[in-house]
């Protein structure tokens, strides 16, 4: 079987790219606090569900991104 190495450039990108989604879930968050005028302690107390929130977004770009580099690569076929 073939090994799979990841590079310290390619993991640091990766992580980058989480904190972002991180960072995005956690606007919402307050945004929603704010919005719906809740206890600023539910910032802390919600954090698991920002967590989940931030990894279903980075799902969803890792999917983006996916079809866009297999789209890129088909064309370079052409």
């Amino acid at each position: 079987m073939k090994d799979i190495t990841i590079t310290a450039s390619r993991l640091r990108k990766e992580l980058i790219i989480f904190f972002i989604c991180f960072v995005a879930a956690f606007g919402l968050n307050i945004y929603a606090i704010a919005k719906f005028e809740t206890d600023w302690s539910e910032m802390l107390g919600q954090l698991h569900v920002v967590l989940a929130i931030a990894a279903a977004i980075y799902l969803i770009i890792a999917l983006f991104r996916f079809i866009f580099i297999a789209f890129i690569r088909l064309n370079k076929k052409k």
